[in-house]
């Protein structure tokens, strides 16, 4: 079928078969669909949507647009995917403990969007770690230590990468069915059996109104299960930010003490530890909930999960004693200093879009696509909701480099912040969706 045919009979709303959808999709990866027949498919869609089966049929055609990769290992492989947030560093405590429990974690992250922070620009704050090695290295690294954290490779779902650099420009990027096959096509193409989805919800979140970030994560589950990837989702509270922190190279800091047992985070640690429940159970590694989470605390307090934290970074060319003294290896910023509120009293909302925005005006985050990032830079103890604000507690540690993305940073920070009477706090998981 002509690729103008499948752009008329979705902008009239008609279903695709997965033939027709197949077919364009190798079109748009062997560059014989132009990029204005791209567009016009990508807006087709936006409008018209898609059935639950289009969707499966999109997804699967993405995933056989590059090597699917193939795993011959002992034990179930699992991964999970966050939407994205601020103060989200969860990828890098959650691959090591499921890898202590026995799960294999071949994790393909990526790199910040918008406001939000990615786990490669975290992971790249690391000397010599290597975010896009070849698959032989991945699957050497996923075999021998039990988990690798990685870039999406080249030859892994190309046709999305196609795909959603079009969408980014064309006003198309929102659309629920091309959000899914997006982020599961990736999922697919790295051979997983078991998946959870981390989808938030609140002031820092794509996602921002629950019922939007529900509809998604229902897409993501049904489409999953339907392209025979067991799959469940949790909706997540992103309405302040998830861990004290945000900024690359802080929030590596922040992961390795989570693991090392040296701090607590009750929120990360919740969030951490119900989405590694949902795998074990669906991996049958644990036979309850119970089981799954005494399982989890136990690779954490043990210290298995800093271990293999440590391993992954060497094996992927970052320092051999990165877990045992990661100060050393994680540059500092210039200029460490709080920020106080004007007035005093109590946290009752944070915009905490907002605070992402001044992680990027310090330069930890991009511009546009081709910016540096500065990885030391970032904010720090940030104060969540019900807490006080005065003129000994700071709203939070700005990390910058000079004194004059301090001052931006400041402005922001102050302006996230509203105080006033106590709120009821939302727990850090609202809700679970299963197929």
């Amino acid at each position: 079928m002509l690729p103008q045919e499948v752009i008329r009979a979705k902008r009239d709303g008609r279903a695709l078969t997965s033939a027709e959808v197949k077919e364009f999709i190798s079109g748009l990866t062997n560059g014989t669909v132009s990029e204005g027949q791209v567009a016009a498919f990508a807006m087709a869609v936006f409008f018209k949507g898609m059935s639950a089966d289009e969707a499966v049929g999109l997804t699967l055609a993405m995933r056989d647009s590059g090597t699917v990769l193939k795993w011959d290992l002992p034990g179930p492989l699992v991964d999970k995917h966050s939407t994205g947030g601020i103060g989200d560093n969860i990828s890098l405590m959650l691959a090591p403990m499921l890898a202590a429990c026995g799960c294999f974690v071949p994790m393909i992250s990526g790199r910040g969007l918008g406001h939000t922070g990615g786990t490669l620009d975290k992971l790249d704050s690391i000397p010599g770690y290597n975010t896009t090695p070849d698959n032989t290295l991945f699957a050497k690294v996923t075999r021998e230590v039990g988990c690798a954290i990685i870039g999406q490779t080249s030859d892994l779902a190309p046709a999305d990468k196609r795909l959603y650099g079009i969408r980014d420009v064309t006003a198309t990027v929102e659309s629920v069915p091309l959000i899914t096959a997006s982020i599961l096509s990736k999922k697919l193409a790295a051979g997983l059996q078991h998946l959870v989805m981390d989808v938030k919800t609140g002031s820092g979140a794509f996602m921002s109104k629950r019922e939007d970030a529900v509809t998604l994560a229902k897409s993501l589950v049904s489409v999953a299960n339907g392209a025979g990837l067991k799959t469940t989702a949790l909706i997540t509270d992103m309405d302040e930010p998830l861990a004290k922190c945000a900024g690359n190279a802080i929030e590596v800091l922040h992961a390795v003490r989570f693991l090392k047992n040296e701090l607590t985070d009750s929120r990360v640690h919740e969030v951490t530890v119900r989405l590694g429940t949902e795998l074990l159970v669906s991996s049958k590694l644990a036979a309850s909930p119970e089981e799954a989470r005494r399982k989890l605390e136990t690779s954490f307090t043990s210290g298995k999960a800093a271990e293999i934290f440590g391993k992954m970074v060497a094996a992927l060319g970052g320092p051999e004693d990165f877990i045992a003294a990661p100060e050393k290896h994680l540059r500092a910023a210039a200029t460490i200093r709080p920020v106080y509120a004007d007035d005093e009293g109590t946290v009752s909302a944070v915009s905490t879009r907002d605070l992402g925005l001044a992680v990027i005006e310090l330069g930890g985050g991009r511009r546009r696509a081709d910016d540096k990032i500065d990885h030391a830079v970032g904010l720090d103890r940030l104060l969540g909701k019900n807490l006080r604000a005065d003129s000994n507690i700071p709203l939070a540690m700005i990390h910058a480099a000079d004194e004059a993305s301090f001052a931006r940073a400041a402005a922001i920070v102050k302006a996230s912040y509203q105080l006033g009477d106590a709120v009821s706090d939302l727990p850090p998981v609202l809700e679970r969706i299963s197929a």
